[in-house]
C-alpha cells in the first residue's frame, strides 16, 4: 500500500460519505443580542442548545461556529457512543464515581432515544464495547481492569477467555477479551448533521463561518461582530487553545483514522462481528474500530500526538507514516483484509486537560459556562454535558448539577517547549512499551509505560 495514494483529509470520510462538507450556514453579520451564546458547533454546543430549547422554548439561543457544525471531533471521531468516565471513577470515590458512571450509561440510551424521536438516522447499533488483549502483558492489564470494574456498580463488564473472545470477533492473536453493553456504534457526521438540523427546527440560530476570538462575561467577540448574552458557553474542545487566554487550558491531542473499502460477505462470515460491537485493545497506544453500516472497517489510533504550540489542523490531513502504521496494525488484526484497499485517511483533534479528567461548569456570577476535556470519550459525555449545562444555565436543581465533574478545574498545561517535549516523550515511551511487550513473553507492563503513566497523571 502506498500511503501517498490514499485520499487524505477533506475533514473526514464520514463527511465524504455524506457528499462532502456541507454548505455553510450564514455567518454573523453584525452585533447581536441573545440569551445564551454557545461558542462551538460540535456535539457539546448542539446538545446544550437542544436541551435549553426543549426545557425553555422561548429562550433565545445562538450557536457560533468558525467553520460548520460538526467540523471538529464531532464529525471525525471513531463513532463510539460509550460510557467511559474520562479520567476514571477512582478520583471521585465509590459513591460519587458510581453516580457519574450511571449518568453516562443513561446518556448512551438518551442519545439513542433522541435520535429516534427527532428522526436522526445516525446508523446507530447498540452492540456493546469489545476489547481484546493480544500480548501476555495486555492480558494481565485486561484481567486487572476486569477485576476492578466488576467490583464497581453500573459497569456490567464481562471477562471473556480467548475462545469466547475470538467467537465474538475473530481478531488474530486474541488471548482474551472484555465486553460491556453500554456502547453503540454510530456514524458521527450523521449525528452532527441531524442535531444541527434539529436545533434549527427548535428555533436555535446557528451562525457558521464565524470565528470567536475572545469570550468575556456577557459577550463573545467574533470577526463579524460582538454577541452579547446573559450566558456565554465555551464548547470548543480541542480548539480551545485558539481562544484568547485559553492557550494552556486544554492540550489539543491528535488522533487519526483510516477506513477500508467495503469488505465482502466471505470476510464477515469468517471474522464474525455480527453484533456491530465497537472494537478496542489493551495496548498503551490503543486502537479503536467499528464495522460501518456499509461493511467497511473504520480503524483509528494515535499518529503524531501533538503539534508544537498547540497548533490544530484545518482539513483533517494525517501523516503518511500514520496511514502506513494504522494499515499494518489493521492487517495484523485481520489478515484476511490484507488485500482490501484503504479508502480514506484523516485526523481530528481532541481536548486533553492536564489531569485527563473531563469537566462541565457554569459561573452564575459571570454567566460563563464550559464543558469538555473529554480526551476522546466525548460522543456520550457531550450529551451529559449538554443536559447538565442546560440545568445549570436555567438554575434547575437536579441530580445532574451535583455530579462530581461539575465545577472541576485542572491546572494549566506547561509553557512551550516543555509541553511539546513532555507530550512527545510520553507517547514515544508508550510506543516503546508496546514494542517491548509485543516482542517478549513477559506478562508484566513494560517499564517505560509504568514510568510515564505516573508522569502523565493517568494513575
Amino acid at each position: 500500500m502506498d500511503p501517498t495514494a490514499v485520499p487524505n483529509g477533506d475533514i473526514s470520510w464520514w463527511w465524504r460519505d455524506l457528499g462532502g462538507a456541507p454548505t455553510p450556514r450564514a455567518s454573523l453579520t453584525g452585533d447581536l443580542e441573545t440569551d445564551v451564546a454557545i461558542v462551538g458547533g460540535g456535539y457539546t454546543g448542539l446538545w446544550t442548545a437542544y436541551y435549553l430549547k426543549t426545557l425553555q422554548p422561548d429562550l433565545r439561543v445562538t450557536v457560533l461556529e468558525q467553520r460548520f457544525a460538526g467540523f471538529g471531533a464531532s464529525g471525525r471521531n471513531g463513532g463510539w457512543l460509550t460510557n467511559s468516565v474520562t479520567g476514571g471513577r477512582a478520583r471521585y470515590g465509590r459513591e460519587r464515581g458510581a453516580a457519574q458512571q450511571r449518568a453516562l450509561n443513561e446518556s448512551v440510551d438518551e442519545v439513542i432515544a433522541v435520535a429516534a424521536r427527532e428522526g436522526i438516522d445516525a446508523d446507530i447499533v447498540k452492540g456493546g464495547e469489545f476489547e481484546v488483549a493480544r500480548t501476555p502483558s495486555q492480558l494481565t492489564r485486561l484481567r486487572a481492569h476486569a477485576a476492578s470494574e466488576q467490583t464497581q456498580p453500573h459497569t456490567d463488564l464481562q471477562l471473556l477467555d480467548a475462545a469466547d473472545a475470538a467467537s465474538r470477533i475473530g481478531v488474530s492473536g486474541t488471548l482474551g477479551g472484555t465486553w460491556h453493553p453500554h456502547c453503540a456504534r454510530i456514524h458521527p457526521a450523521r449525528l452532527a448533521r441531524g442535531l444541527a438540523e434539529t436545533v434549527e427546527r427548535l428555533g436555535v440560530r446557528i451562525h457558521e463561518q464565524t470565528r470567536v476570538s475572545r469570550i468575556e462575561p456577557g459577550r463573545a467577540i467574533t470577526d463579524h461582530g460582538t454577541v452579547r448574552a446573559t450566558h456565554v458557553i465555551r464548547a470548543t474542545e480541542g480548539f480551545t487553545p485558539d481562544l484568547a487566554g485559553e492557550h494552556r487550558t486544554w492540550l489539543p491531542m491528535n488522533s487519526s483514522m483510516i477506513v477500508t473499502d467495503p469488505l465482502p460477505a466471505s470476510f464477515w462470515d469468517a471474522v464474525g462481528w455480527s453484533g456491530r460491537e465497537t472494537l478496542g485493545d489493551y495496548a498503551h497506544v490503543y486502537m479503536y474500530a467499528q464495522r460501518t453500516a456499509d461493511d467497511r472497517i473504520a480503524f483509528g489510533g494515535r499518529g503524531v500526538p501533538y503539534r508544537f504550540g498547540s497548533r490544530v489542523d484545518s482539513d483533517g490531513r494525517t501523516q503518511e507514516r500514520t496511514i502506513a502504521s494504522l494499515t499494518r496494525l489493521l492487517r495484523e488484526f485481520f489478515p484476511d483484509a490484507a488485500g482490501v484497499p484503504i479508502a480514506h485517511a484523516w485526523a481530528g483533534v481532541l481536548g486533553v486537560p492536564r489531569d485527563w479528567a473531563a469537566t462541565v461548569g457554569h459561573d452564575r456570577a459571570t454567566g460563563l459556562g464550559w464543558a469538555g476535556g473529554y480526551v476522546g470519550t466525548g460522543v456520550t459525555a457531550t450529551n451529559l454535558a449538554g443536559r447538565t449545562l442546560a440545568d445549570l444555565v436555567l438554575g434547575r436543581d437536579t441530580d445532574l448539577v451535583r455530579l462530581p465533574w461539575v465545577g472541576h478545574r485542572a491546572k494549566r498545561w506547561e509553557v512551550e517547549p516543555l509541553r511539546w517535549t513532555a507530550v512527545n516523550a510520553i507517547y514515544t515511551a508508550y510506543h516503546w512499551a508496546d514494542r517491548i511487550e509485543a516482542s517478549g513473553s513477559s506478562d508484566r507492563t513494560a517499564w517505560p509505560a509504568s514510568v510515564v503513566d505516573v508522569v502523565a497523571g493517568r494513575h
